[in-house]
């Protein structure tokens, strides 16, 4: 059984929602107003209607403070309009390997959003991360005006730092070819642009795309990858967090963030020891997070700049995406305990803590016989294990030699 995605407009009148023969849920994507303010899986074992009444009912628990803050921040821009900064040149990288269904929908919904945009430039750039065959770019030639790169050294890595020194923007943009924008997507971005110009980096929100299979919404349940629809700002320190900004995962998600590309350049790009397929497919996204707050520049989270992410199908799958949580979170802190002196304290006791938080998930597995929480643990774990007994250094062999076979 599945949740329905159903994008739902609270200003206007309500109604009921009906589900389909194999659905016993809703997830419910609330706006006010076109903005985004609140999503919410709402399960209806019986009926198989969510009711006008019981939405509004619904709305008015869950979303009435973020539709209250929605509404203060438009009436003080109307009360007190600004000059507004302008907007720099703006490139969108999709780093993508044998997924060219993917990569086209992704692409579709690039295409409806980009001929709006506020930004005085924008450019698509799909680099081929080593593509078994030629669908990828035949993916692309169906749409107008991307542009096409091919990286032939496999791993995320290689393929994003080619996108930076590809891209013609200002600014560069990551998306995933698992993700779908948001209609609001580059307003988003613009908005956030305009707030922060000084800003290194901007994460965004992520929501599922799909909810039909149990781990799907499973891995929702627990958390996904969201991170709230409150923008926030993040710095080099943090009085509320000691170990800041070594737990650089709460900042957002790879598979939607955006960088000065100047900045980017000045930091080396992304470490290509990190994402780099099977052996270790994690770290990338956190490593340039921390190192864009060690630069001392900020980095901005904002839902409005918002994506929808193909979640994991199968458990299997899913079990495997926690061993690589746990596989990328430890390469990363070996690597910067090791390149970061000042702040390598914070790494040891990060390293505790995250062990000690992760047996602690285990435990309430096994107290409550919840087996498939206490599998996922396991993994998370066991990944973790993985990462810290050398697998950043068996990584950066590998790479080497990935460099000299492409030389």
């Amino acid at each position: 059984m599945g949740y329905k995605i159903v994008d739902v407009e609270l200003s206007s009148p309500l109604a009921p929602i009906e589900l389909g023969p194999q659905q016993d849920g809703v997830g419910l994507i609330a706006r006010w107003q076109n903005r985004l303010v609140g999503f919410e899986m709402i399960t209806l074992p019986t009926t198989g209607v969510l009711s006008a009444e019981r939405l509004r009912s619904i709305a008015d628990q869950r979303f009435a403070p973020r539709i209250l803050v929605a509404k203060m921040e438009e009436e003080l821009r109307r009360r007190r309009p600004v000059a507004e900064p302008a907007l720099p040149s703006l490139s969108i990288a999709i780093c993508t390997k044998d997924r060219a269904e993917r990569l086209s929908r992704l692409l579709a919904s690039l295409d409806d959003i980009r001929r709006k945009s506020a930004f005085p430039f924008v450019e698509i750039l799909v680099v081929d991360n080593a593509s078994a065959d030629s669908a990828t770019r035949e993916a692309v030639q169906r749409f107008k005006d991307i542009r096409y790169v091919f990286e032939p050294r496999a791993g995320l890595d290689f393929a994003r730092n080619a996108a930076v020194r590809s891209a013609s923007g200002s600014m560069i943009a990551y998306l995933d070819d698992d993700v779908v924008v948001d209609r609001n997507w580059l307003e988003g971005l613009a908005k956030v642009c305009r707030d922060h110009p000084g800003a290194g980096g901007f994460t965004g929100l992520v929501l599922p795309l799909r909810l039909d299979t149990e781990a799907q919404i499973f891995f929702e349940q627990r958390g996904g990858f969201g991170r709230g629809f409150n923008r926030n700002e993040f710095h080099n320190a943090r009085f509320d967090n000691p170990l800041h900004p070594v737990g650089s995962g709460i900042l957002g998600a790879g598979c939607n963030m955006a960088f000065d590309r100047t900045l980017l350049l000045s930091l080396g790009g992304f470490d290509e020891a990190l994402d780099t397929g099977a052996p270790l497919p994690g770290g990338g996204d956190l490593d340039i997070f921390y190192r864009v707050l060690r630069s001392g520049r900020s980095m901005v989270y904002e839902p409005e700049y918002a994506v929808y992410h193909e979640h994991r199908e199968t458990i299997d799958q899913l079990r495997r995406q926690y061993w690589t949580w746990g596989l990328g979170m430890m390469a990363f802190l070996v690597k910067s305990r090791r390149t970061d002196a000042a702040l390598r304290a914070r790494h040891r006791a990060m390293v505790r803590w995250w062990f000690f938080d992760r047996l602690k998930a285990l435990a309430r597995a096994v107290r409550k016989l919840q087996g498939r929480d206490f599998r996922f643990a396991i993994a998370e774990l066991w990944g973790g294990i993985h990462g810290l007994a050398g697998e950043y250094d068996r990584s950066r062999v590998r790479v080497q030699a990935i460099r000299e076979l492409n030389q």
